[in-house]
């Protein structure tokens, strides 16, 4: 028996590839395409590829051919396989594939036997993965969340599919900004270099050196010294530097440990001595224009050139993003890398970063996967839609050349710089998630948020009488941090979401509430029998799962559809598809459970008088895909909720 759990979908492609092939060995790739039946009088699948080779037909051979004829045809050729009972044509041409049961109950017992394991990968290929990403002396806010919990996601999803992962936190910790920090602290903490300087706030002392860098013209100009020595490592600022790094990392990697994320520390100044070589090699190449004592070069398909070297010769984002996009394909040889970025940053600056490594070729997209995972903005619930309108260039309201947006008297219109030259994009904007005095949300104060509204809604239903104290906190906190991930990743990351408190702690509909209480629920049953993790691995051994129930039939299938579930995200990146479908397998159980006794008691006494094992069996089986599911999202549930 195989360990791996197969994925169904793949095999009736097979199955179904070479039928097509068989009927119509003339035709080059013919449409392909098996997907799960919506209701149970169509079957368990449905092959509907009858229709597209009837187009195919027509325009190549110009034969007409109906479409049922085509599918009765393919019918015919299915090949002998251990997962088809029969298939029947259903009105223009569907193949409707009804599953074997016995082949279904295999499959459940290998997982139960096994556990859940994925399909062979192959070769065992690397992935990059580029997400969170913070500034060094800045706090992360809201705006950080939804990176942090899709990279981690994503990272998870691979490395369980058998995938050398590397997780990547490209820190912003190099750049002009520190020669005003390392300025402020020279005269705040003197003595910095032989007493660690008590820096409790690091975003307040940001905003005292950056409102000295804006009104003080000494300090102004010591802080451009500041970044000179800094820039030829002098130890003394080096020194400074990594004071200023050491206190954010505590600060970020209290919220990485609370939100169970791995990552490893790459930031721009890992690149910094690389960037001389990136600026050559695209001059070696011939790409490099000067402009004004800047070198550019023109990407094809970007009307904005990337800027390499600065008229004063320093270097920019965009030559650290292609440092950074060398060292991963060339050092880290990656077979796949994702930047999990806002959809602002694909717009324009690091899809332009992967054309200019593709144009120089440091990778072929047909081989090496270089993609964007991007995300929409986190609104508040006064969210509301707001017109963007042009403003003509030239406009007294349109600052030239150094900001990314500008804040017109009645609404904010965002603007993108193009050679000193304003465009705009005339969309919809709606409010961002802010504090009521208009600041950005801190992410720690979230979090912090979320532990609190956790326990009330545990107290509330007044389990703080039932579970001991270290059960009560572990609740709490699989909740809280468990349904804030859930709620970013249960919506598609392409869009904007809505951050709701109450709506994520609802344990009605797809919530992580809702599914983490019912895993319990489930864990529960054979624990409430009496029947333990021993005896239900020597039931999996032994007991035939019959599924003669339609509730113990489609329960089945849908836990089988797992690893389909899991490749589908391989090849989308959309993690909102494993939560449709945890809380598809949750509901599916509920109807299961509703209609199957697993354990059946005496009315009188309450005295178990019958364990139908295989229906236990199959609980154990759904607990244990959500499980895995719930590890792929970051999310931890408990024994007692």
């Amino acid at each position: 028996m195989a360990k791996s759990m197969i994925n169904i979908n793949s095999c009736l492609q097979e199955i179904f590839g070479a039928a097509i092939q068989a009927a119509y060995p003339d035709l080059e790739n013919p449409p392909l395409v098996v997907t799960p039946s919506q209701q149970p009088k169509f079957g368990d699948y449905q092959c509907n590829s009858a229709m597209g080779i009837t187009q195919i037909l027509l325009k190549t051979k110009e034969q007409k051919v109906s479409p049922r004829e085509i599918a009765e045809k393919i019918a015919k050729n299915i090949p002998a396989n251990e997962c088809i009972a029969h298939v029947d044509i259903a009105g223009p041409g569907f193949i409707n594939v009804h599953l074997r049961k016995d082949f279904v109950s295999k499959q459940l017992r290998s997982l139960l036997i096994n556990g859940v394991q994925p399909p062979a990968l192959g070769k065992r290929k690397k992935v990059v993965v580029d997400f969170s990403s913070p500034n060094i002396a800045k706090e992360m806010h809201v705006g950080h969340l939804r990176s942090t919990i899709i990279g981690e996601s994503m990272g998870r999803l691979f490395e369980f599919a058998g995938y050398d992962v590397l997780r990547l936190n490209h820190l912003g910790d190099w750049g002009t900004q520190f020669g005003m920090l390392i300025a402020h602290l020279q005269d705040k903490f003197p003595d910095y270099l032989t007493v660690s300087p008590p820096i409790g706030d690091l975003q307040a002392f940001y905003k005292e050196s950056k409102k000295r860098f804006d009104t003080e013209e000494e300090f102004k100009k010591r802080a451009y010294q500041c970044v000179v020595l800094l820039q030829s490592k002098n130890p003394d600022f080096i020194k400074a530097w990594e004071l200023i790094c050491d206190v954010s990392r505590k600060e970020f990697q209290k919220i990485y440990n609370w939100l169970d994320i791995t990552l490893v520390e790459r930031g721009e100044s890992f690149y910094h001595e690389m960037m001389k070589d990136i600026v050559k090699e695209f001059e070696d190449k011939g790409f490099v224009q000067v402009d004004d004592g800047r070198k550019i070069v023109f990407v094809p398909g970007f009307s904005v050139p990337l800027t390499i070297t600065k008229s004063d010769g320093g270097y920019t984002y965009d030559t650290s993003d292609l440092a950074a996009l060398r060292h991963r394909l060339r050092e880290e040889k990656a077979d796949i890398l994702i930047y999990v970025v806002d959809s602002g940053q694909v717009r324009m600056p690091t899809s332009a970063v992967f054309a200019a490594g593709q144009m120089i070729g440091w990778y072929d997209p047909k081989v090496t996967r270089v993609a964007h995972a991007a995300f929409g903005v986190v609104l508040g619930e006064d969210n509301h839609k707001v017109w963007a309108v042009e403003i003509p260039a030239g406009s007294s309201d349109v600052c030239p050349g150094c900001a990314w947006h500008m804040w017109h008297p009645r609404q904010r219109v965002d603007a993108f710089c193009l050679l000193r030259r304003w465009s705009f994009w005339l969309s919809v904007f709606r409010k961002k998630f802010k504090t009521r005095s208009g600041d950005t949300v801190r992410l720690l104060d979230l979090l912090e948020e979320g532990l609190k509204r956790a326990m009330d809604k545990l107290k509330d239903k007044e389990r703080d009488k039932v579970l001991t104290p270290e059960e009560l906190k572990a609740a709490q906190t699989s909740i809280a941090f468990g349904c804030i991930k859930y709620a970013d990743l249960s919506h598609n990351r392409l869009n904007d979401y809505v951050f709701s408190f109450d709506k994520m702690l609802d344990d009605r509909g797809n919530t992580a509430a809702y599914l983490l209480y019912a895993f319990t629920r489930i864990r529960a049953i054979a624990r409430l029998a009496s029947i333990d993790e021993q005896m239900l691995r020597k039931a999996a051994r032994e007991e035939v799962l019959t599924l003669d129930h339609e509730k113990e039939w489609k329960l089945g299938k849908c836990i089988l559809r797992f690893p389909e579930i899991l490749q589908k995200i391989l090849e989308d990146l959309l993690l909102h598809t494993l939560c449709d479908y945890l809380y598809e397998l949750a509901t599916t159980f509920t109807e299961f459970y509703d209609n199957c006794y697993c354990v059946e008691k005496d009315r009188q006494s309450g005295q178990i008088v019958k364990v139908n094992m295989w229906r236990l069996l199959l609980c154990e089986a759904t607990a244990i895909v959500m499980a895995r599911g719930f590890d792929i999202l970051g999310i931890k549930p408990v024994q007692r909720m």
